[in-house]
């Protein structure tokens, strides 16, 4: 996933959000609308969700350190998590705060075309920040299914954008359905309902980003296909005769970590041991552009030992 894709995505909802916000908050300042006050507060979370994500890719780009020698490029996982707990603290719970007030405490909703004002141009700005991150997503996305390519994107930024950009829309929706019932029934109960089902929407959405952030957080490897490249471009059968086990690990979006033991023969010298490996190192990176950290180990290979170790395909 390549950073400037994101990046373009988060900006574009940024400044979509920033808009919307205001004119959430001037629709619930004229109309009262419970539904309102929750959107604008979601508009204002998704907004500081943007700026965040902006920062963790800024703070990514940092050099290696003594102390962080494999570098800061998992700093954007950690902005990524931090998104999913600001949606569901600010945007989750307090609509679901909201909501309960207003169905325990109902009001009518005044000057109506406010509200309904301010959500059509909402939905309009919303489907425009949703179809630039479904533009980008795509040129990356392959022949993933939608749901894949949450699950299995190495980089946070596209997925955490498109699904608040979705949660966004389908907010808006229900606050549309909410404030119409509202009005054409004169029962403010609809509006509440309308809030609570925003707030369960965006604690679902939060628990679904937390939950794949967490798993990036934790250290993933590579992909199936990646792994696949890697290892034929290990492997020359001259010098490199095989590969025992090996090990990779994302230390970021776009950075990857291979470890492997690998198999040499039994007379090869110490010095055609050490060029085998450098043109192997050089194999794999033209293979896997991303594959930035190599260490590889060599070993003599014995068909006796093989059952005690790892098996090859092991990642």
């Amino acid at each position: 996933m390549s950073a400037s894709g994101g990046t373009k995505a988060i900006v574009a909802a940024l400044g979509a959000n920033l808009a919307i916000a205001v004119g959430k908050f001037v629709a619930f300042a004229f109309s009262g609308s419970s539904s309102m006050l929750a959107e604008g507060v979601h508009s204002v979370a998704d907004s500081g969700n943007q700026a965040l994500l902006l920062l963790g890719g800024k703070k990514a780009q940092k050099e290696a350190t003594k102390e962080h020698p494999f570098g800061y490029g998992r700093e954007r996982y950690i902005y990524g998590f931090l998104v999913s707990i600001v949606l569901f603290t600010i945007g989750g719970v307090f609509a679901l705060y909201e909501g309960y007030e207003k169905i325990k405490h109902p009001h009518e909703i005044d000057d109506w075309y406010w509200p309904v004002g301010v959500l059509v141009f909402a939905i309009i700005a919303e489907s425009f920040s949703f179809r630039t991150a479904i533009k980008e997503s795509n040129e990356i996305r392959g022949g993933l299914t939608w749901t894949q390519f949450v699950r299995r994107a190495k980089a946070p930024e596209l997925p955490v954008v498109l699904l608040e950009d979705l949660g966004a829309l389908v907010g808006l929706i229900l606050a549309l359905g909410g404030v119409g019932l509202a009005l054409l029934t004169g029962d403010g109960v609809w509006d509440g309902i309308g809030t609570m089902c925003i707030g369960v929407l965006l604690v679902l959405i939060a628990l679904v980003l937390a939950a794949e952030t967490k798993s990036l957080l934790l250290g993933e490897a590579a992909d199936v296909d990646q792994v696949a490249k890697i290892r034929e471009a290990m492997v020359d059968g001259e010098t490199v005769t095989g590969l025992i086990h090996m090990r990779t690990l994302h230390l970021g979006p776009e950075e990857l970590l291979v470890a492997a033991k690998i198999a040499v023969a039994h007379d090869h010298t110490a010095e055609m041991v050490a060029r085998a490996i450098d043109e192997a190192e050089a194999r794999i990176r033209e293979a896997v552009p991303i594959a930035r950290v190599i260490y590889l180990e060599p070993d003599i290979f014995s068909a006796e030992a093989a059952p005690a170790s790892p098996p090859a395909s092991t990642t």
